[in-house]
């Protein structure tokens, strides 16, 4: 995924408002133009929310954006460089938890339950005052990531349960950790992952050195990196990507690909409410929104590249796609 939905930067500038900062000088950092952020459908690249993230990151000085008590520059890295030399997994998350409630104040406090089969991780968001949920949605990304990134392989989540009624934009989230979520807003402000106990042994393959390009690329790392698609829709999507490169595949190959019939590819995307044109349409949607964000690319150029007979029809699509003329996504500031 190389976009990013807009109703993450529109919950970015809502924070911003609510602590009185104006983050219009970002959005031009950025190359947002402030029409395209007030577009429901609109999508901006994971670069350009890394700038807006980065930003208020800055102007707050606070890695929870100021949404709860004091969390200073720097204290995600120290905590993570505190407890990187850790055998395995297990002992990790056993770091983590100490230091959340007892090096790190303010911080959400993490408690891990482990279990023979199962081991549940309980995030305490109590102390954030965070209505747009950007703080959580943050946090849990980055946990999930980070924690991932460690043993060098994918976290599956059993479940996933967020103490918040279910927001418009709940779809996303599947993407994000591979499972679509619940949510209770009766769940008394603790967010609750869990995951098989078989990854507890799992080795931490990173070093100090790792962690530090790690943290380099934050918030890239976790704004970009899909959670090694898990979905029959991911599995497509990595098959269908390789058209940017020359001819799609049809239908009947993706299916062979990854051995099933054709007929039952359709069930399955239908069960996931996609399909393959949908997918090819993200694709295309993405490698747009990238090329235009660049603003090196002459849009006939991009027409030809991404497939269309002529400029009109990929500018047809993109109003499709996005709801906004193509043009409204070359106007930027550099």
């Amino acid at each position: 995924m190389r976009t990013v939905p807009i109703h993450f930067v529109q919950r970015l500038l809502r924070v911003a408002d609510r602590r009185g900062l104006d983050l219009k000088p970002l959005l031009r950092k950025a190359g947002i133009p402030a029409d395209i952020a007030e577009q429901p459908m609109a999508r901006v690249t994971i670069e350009q929310a890394a700038v807006l993230t980065r930003g208020l990151y800055r102007i707050t000085g606070d890695e929870m954006f100021g949404l709860g008590p004091p969390l200073p520059l720097g204290t995600v890295e120290f905590m993570a460089l505190a407890i990187i030399h850790a055998p395995d997994l297990r002992t990790i998350l056993t770091r983590m938890a100490h230091a959340t409630t007892t090096v790190v104040p303010g911080a959400p406090g993490l408690c891990v339950e482990f279990g023979d089969r199962v081991t549940v991780l309980r995030v305490d968001v109590s102390q954030l005052d965070d209505p747009e949920h950007l703080g959580v949605d943050v946090l849990i990304a980055f946990v999930h990531r980070f924690i991932g990134w460690l043993i060098g392989r994918r976290i599956p989540l059993l479940s996933l349960e967020f103490p918040y009624t279910e927001p418009p934009y709940a779809t996303d989230y599947d993407r994000i950790y591979g499972r679509a979520p619940t949510f209770d807003p009766n769940a008394g402000d603790v967010v609750t992952l869990s995951l098989d106990s078989a990854l507890l042994d799992a080795p931490i393959v990173r070093d100090e050195d790792d962690l530090l390009d790690f943290m380099r690329h934050q918030p890239i790392a976790w704004l970009g990196t899909r959670d090694y698609g898990s979905s029959t829709a991911d599995r497509v999507r990595k098959v269908l990507e390789r058209g940017l490169r020359g001819d799609w595949p049809t239908p009947e190959e993706i299916a062979a690909r990854l051995t099933v019939s054709a007929q039952h590819l359709r069930r399955l995307l239908r069960a996931e409410h996609t399909s393959i044109t949908a997918i090819r349409a993200e694709i295309l949607r993405d490698e747009a929104i990238a090329s235009l964000a660049r603003g090196d690319e002459p849009v006939d150029a991009l027409a030809v590249r991404l497939g269309f007979s002529e400029a009109s029809a990929l500018r047809r699509a993109f109003r499709r796609w996005t709801g906004s003329p193509l043009s409204a996504y070359r106007t930027r500031e550099k």
